[in-house]
């Protein structure tokens, strides 16, 4: 190996290593990102949600939903009655959700509705709420100026919990603008020391209910760690029914898609080693000849084409020696030869059918096809006028068909 190279090598590993050891003492940033994820232990995660679960919600079953769709979730846990379309769930009890915005599809939202809509349940706490819900429970969700903060959140039944929590970090400032008071039941405000606005409701739907909180970050390890704001996620839970809780955390395990294009390769241990071998190697590669340079490669003259020399010698022999009329006929053999291999065109009778399917395969104007074809017509009856003439006439015509 070159000194150079060697050289420049020590130099990218002293650097290196006086990186690592600038960065080995300071402290990792905090990660304020809401990413609203089981195992995140960041302020805006559900780490500590997720492991105090049990204690929330207590006496009750909980099942976790991580690999599957809403719809494809609830639709595999529907059995239907015989041949008939009806039937009935296998599972029974509340659908839960908390999220900084919804990542539930349309289709879930139809299979959701179904099942809150024969006795269950639906728990969902996110800052907004698909439409297609809002439209089929006639309600409307609104947002507050941004000089209207939110600086605490409290219960409605003041009986339950009448204290009012200063939940501040990362509030949300949508409330339910509208909703239908003859059905939907108010559990939950939000506000300040002028503004009271609606963030927690319970709505009626068939026979079922639908539980909407517009302030999830209540559950994130930030405010569950924080004084006794426990108390108020524990007391909005405290509405759901002493049934088992199907918690949807599908998108909330810290898994997050790539956009790199090498995701799949990366995602899989023998590519993702391969690719790492791939790159090593290569970097050798380069080292080791950085100094290698390539050869002039020569020009190399191409061969000369005798055949054609040749079949020029033979037609000018042709030619001086005045024999037009075995010229003439080697052009049709030669015309029609090529006719045979380059278009696959049977050249026996050489008719109207075969005129336009040449047309047709070649795309050359008609009349000269009619032309050639009707000059070795005549060539075949044997009619003879001044050979040299006729030799003039199909060769133009011939060279305007391949030319």
């Amino acid at each position: 190996m070159n000194k150079s190279i060697k050289i420049y090598i020590a130099v990218l590993v002293l650097v290196f290593s006086l990186i690592l050891l600038a960065d080995r003492n300071t402290s990792k940033p905090i990660d304020w990102t809401p990413t609203y994820a089981v195992n995140d232990k960041i302020p805006y995660g559900l780490y500590v949600f997720n492991k105090e679960i049990d204690g929330f919600l207590k006496n009750q079953e909980i099942e976790r939903v991580s690999s599957l769709t809403p719809y494809e979730y609830l639709n595999s846990q529907y059995e239907y009655a015989g041949d008939s379309i009806d039937g009935s769930y296998k599972i029974h009890g509340t659908f839960l959700n908390i999220a900084e915005q919804t990542l539930i599809d349309d289709q879930s939202i139809e299979e959701l509705n179904y099942f809150v809509s024969i006795g269950n349940s639906a728990f969902l706490s996110m800052r907004t709420f698909p439409k297609p819900l809002l439209d089929s429970l006639k309600l409307e969700v609104s947002t507050s100026y941004p000089n209207e903060k939110i600086t605490s959140v409290w219960l409605a039944n003041s009986k339950l919990n009448n204290k009012k929590y200063p939940i501040t970090e990362e509030m949300g400032n949508n409330y339910f603008s509208k909703i239908d008071t003859l059905s939907a039941q108010v559990l939950g405000y939000q506000g300040n020391k002028t503004k009271k606005q609606i963030n927690f409701i319970k709505v009626p739907y068939q026979d079922g209910f639908f539980y909407l909180h517009l302030q999830p970050v209540a559950f994130t390890n930030i405010n569950l760690l924080k004084g006794n704001h426990y108390e108020y996620a524990e007391s909005v839970l405290s509405y759901l029914p002493k049934e088992t809780v199907y918690w949807y955390t599908k998108g909330q395990n810290s898994e997050s898609i790539s956009d790199s294009p090498l995701r799949y390769i990366l995602s899989q241990p023998a590519l993702k080693w391969a690719w790492y071998l791939f790159l090593i190697g290569m970097l050798i590669f380069i080292i080791f000849n950085a100094k290698r340079k390539q050869r002039i490669v020569p020009i190399i003259k191409p061969l000369s084409n005798l055949t054609v020399d040749f079949t020029k010698t033979i037609g000018n022999l042709y030619y001086q020696e005045g024999d037009h009329d075995n010229i003439i006929d080697k052009k049709i053999i030669y015309f029609l030869e090529r006719i045979r291999n380059e278009f696959l065109i049977d050249t026996t009778k050489l008719d109207e059918d075969f005129i336009k399917r040449l047309q047709h395969k070649s795309g050359k104007d008609e009349n000269d096809i009619r032309e050639v074809v009707f000059l070795i017509n005549e060539r075949r009856k044997s009619y003879h006028g001044s050979l040299e003439d006729d030799l003039i006439r199909i060769s133009n015509a011939i060279e305007k068909i391949f030319n």
